[in-house]
């Protein structure tokens, strides 16, 4: 008995055509959104390791300047506070300025360093945290406002409130998570007991030890609080590594 196959011829319909280019649409566009994504990730880290570049750069000139080359290095200026700016910053800051002061201590010399990118950047000390391999700048913003603060932040960790650098009360310093190992992005690993280096432009290098950490929603500045009992204590202030809330490290001179 001879078998027939017959074979059943599928039909085009304007349904099926219009489905076909719907599915080819979205295929584009997903490719279009991974390689846009792609990018936009590479730039950031480029962006990110010149930034780092930049923070590394100015520790350099502070350096030499310590070793007493300053005068050969034309990048470094060195700024001195003179009495009536003095009383300016001390005026400011009675009227609840955020740079804060310890009455009765010295001023802290401040260093400005032009770096590559032709900018100018103010320290007032330099941080090394040895257990974490961290090692910056304090920069301080050119101005109290929003804007200068993060485009500070965006090359090296800065003072947000407290004394003068290594005086008596909280000294509070913030810096930016990018769930690297730039910045203070590995703040968050710090223990009980490790070390935090301050070494100030006037010649002090005070050791601090960590005492406490634990998170906070980023509204809640109570970690900013100079009630220290007469000690000299450092803050670390930076990000989870959600963004959603902000990790606090406190530390206490070792004496």
């Amino acid at each position: 008995m001879n078998q027939i196959l017959i074979t059943k011829k599928l039909y085009v319909t304007p349904e099926l055509k219009r489905k076909k280019k719907i599915y080819k649409i979205d295929f584009i566009v997903s490719v279009f959104l991974v390689v846009a994504l792609i990018s936009l990730y590479i730039y950031a880290s480029y962006d990110r390791t010149k930034e780092e570049q930049i923070a590394q750069d100015i520790l350099t000139s502070l350096s030499v300047e310590e070793t007493g080359n300053a005068e050969e290095d034309d990048n470094v200026l060195v700024v001195a506070l003179n009495k009536e700016a003095e009383e300016a910053i001390a005026e400011r800051e009675g009227k609840g300025g955020t740079t804060g002061s310890s009455r009765g201590s010295t001023k802290a010399n401040t260093r400005t360093v032009r770096a590559e990118n032709g900018k100018a950047y103010t320290s007032v000390a330099t941080i090394n945290i040895p257990s974490i391999n961290v090692k910056y700048p304090i920069l301080l913003p050119a101005e109290q406002t929003t804007e200068s603060i993060e485009e500070t932040l965006r090359v090296s960790p800065c003072k947000f409130w407290g004394p003068e650098i290594n005086e008596v009360g909280n000294y509070c310093i913030v810096g930016h998570n990018y769930r690297n190992t730039k910045f203070f992005s590995k703040v968050p690993r710090l223990k009980n007991g490790a070390i935090i280096e301050l070494t100030d432009f006037n010649g002090r290098k005070l050791n601090y030890k960590v005492y406490d950490k634990y998170t906070v929603s980023p509204s809640d500045v109570s970690c900013t609080t100079q009630l220290t009992n007469g000690r000299k204590e450092v803050t670390l202030i930076t990000c989870t590594d959600s963004g959603e809330q902000r990790v606090i490290v406190r530390a206490r001179e070792v004496k």
